[in-house]
């Protein structure tokens, strides 16, 4: 008997409705995104009980779904609070509630009981056990953690339900944690990483300092530069589409709440491509076309690696002994829309008279222009687009979409690690 190839979910992060219309151009078949509160990311300015409902009537136009954060470890003082939040989230019609605490659990099986429950990553689910008893306690999905192997994650599919889903990250930074769960910001600054406040110490440059010679700062290892020993690389599976889906992973969950709307685009677009072309021809030898995996390099990146996935983290310890991302692109527009060969677009960061710029579009592959005949919003010629969110055409032969993307590569001397 053959097996079933079913098509996974692409599932892309959200932490505002910019971002959230950006998962939604760019092919995700759904998004997770959080409240105010009792979502794991205080940073991204997350959706209140009315940009909620806006949100999920948004994604609904478009038959995407919407995945509810409800994963962080509440306090006693907060559950109070949990009751509305729940009922505000029927109303809204998400699709599903994202929850890591048994408290909670119960919680939403009361106040929102006909609401998919999916078990965050948070919860540490590595065995199939635990999947089932998740299952038996009402949910529907289970994200697994971060560090179990391909092979895990297999056994995993072959013991649980046929109905019962397992969501996999398989792209974006990773934590020196398990399963996210970590105390060391919440020691250093008082924030709270299990409530969603992390400060990233991890990503910090550490040295040495010996108790009878205060001043004097040693690096842990050769770098002259330090080394940052807590700070890993960021997560890619794209090139891994077939081994993901015989391992019966139903979801890939794209990290990155917390990140831009170009980033929710690019990663996005380039897993549905990858994903759609994979089963356009479904080999077991599958590689995305050699644009697709470029793509993953022009965001704002650490070095990449496949995780858990298929191996422990021994060699070189998965760690970027770099601090901050790599960074070679840079959006410079966002086009309005292109009438009789003018393009009229929306400043992002500066360019000049005669620069090739790349077009970014959904579903298709880049292409390169040149802007010619540079003017600003009242007609007049102007050598560079110099002023911040300024509206501006130029002269394209090639037909250009509203809401394409214009970027442009750094010099490599401008190229930066941030």
């Amino acid at each position: 008997m053959n097996k079933v190839i079913r098509k996974p979910e692409l599932l892309a992060p959200a932490g505002d409705m910019e971002r959230l219309e950006a998962a939604v151009r760019y092919g995700a078949d759904a998004v997770y995104l959080g409240g105010t509160v009792f979502g794991m990311r205080a940073g991204p300015a997350n959706f209140t009980d009315e940009e909620l409902h806006k949100a999920v009537e948004y994604a609904h136009s478009h038959g995407v779904k919407v995945y509810l954060t409800c994963n962080v470890l509440p306090r006693n003082d907060e559950l109070e609070q949990l009751p509305s939040f729940l009922q505000n989230a029927v109303s809204a019609g998400v699709d599903a509630l994202i929850i890591s605490d048994l408290g909670v659990l119960e919680y939403a099986k009361k106040y929102a009981p006909d609401t998919e429950i999916h078990i965050s990553t948070q919860s540490g689910i590595v065995n199939y056990a635990a999947a089932n008893a998740f299952y038996n306690l009402g949910a529907k999905r289970v994200v697994t953690a971060r560090e179990l192997k391909m092979s895990e994650i297999r056994s995993l599919r072959d013991n649980i339900p046929d109905d019962m889903d397992i969501e996999c990250f398989v792209h974006g930074a990773m934590c020196v944690s398990f399963s996210g769960r970590c105390l060391i910001s919440n020691y250093l600054v008082n924030r709270d990483a299990n409530r969603g406040e992390c400060a990233q110490p991890c990503r910090w440059n550490y040295r040495l300092v010996e108790e009878k010679r205060p001043g004097q700062y040693f690096p842990v290892g050769e770098d002259e530069g330090g080394t940052y020993i807590l700070n890993s690389k960021d997560m890619c599976m794209i090139e891994h589409i077939p081994e993901m889906i015989d391992a019966g992973i139903t979801s890939f969950k794209i990290e990155g709440r917390a990140k831009s709307a170009y980033y929710v685009a690019v990663v996005t677009n380039a897993y549905r491509m990858a994903i759609d072309a994979y089963f356009e021809n479904p080999t077991p030898d599958f590689k995305p076309e050699q644009w697709i995996l470029d793509e993953m390099h022009k965001v704002s990146y650490r070095d990449y690696c496949t995780g858990f996935f298929y191996d422990d983290p021994s060699d070189n310890a998965q760690i970027s002994y770099k601090g901050g991302y790599n960074r070679e692109w840079d959006v410079m527009a966002v086009v309005e829309k292109w009438e009789n060969g003018v393009a009229y677009c929306s400043q992002r960061n500066r360019f000049f008279e005669g620069d090739e710029l790349e077009c970014m579009a959904a579903g298709k592959k880049p292409f390169t222009i040149k802007a010619l005949n540079l003017r600003n919003e009242e007609g007049e010629a102007i050598d560079s687009t110099r002023h911040p969110m300024m509206n501006f055409t130029f002269e394209c032969e090639t037909p250009l979409e509203g809401q394409m993307l214009l970027r442009k590569q750094r010099e490599e001397k401008e190229r930066v690690i941030i």
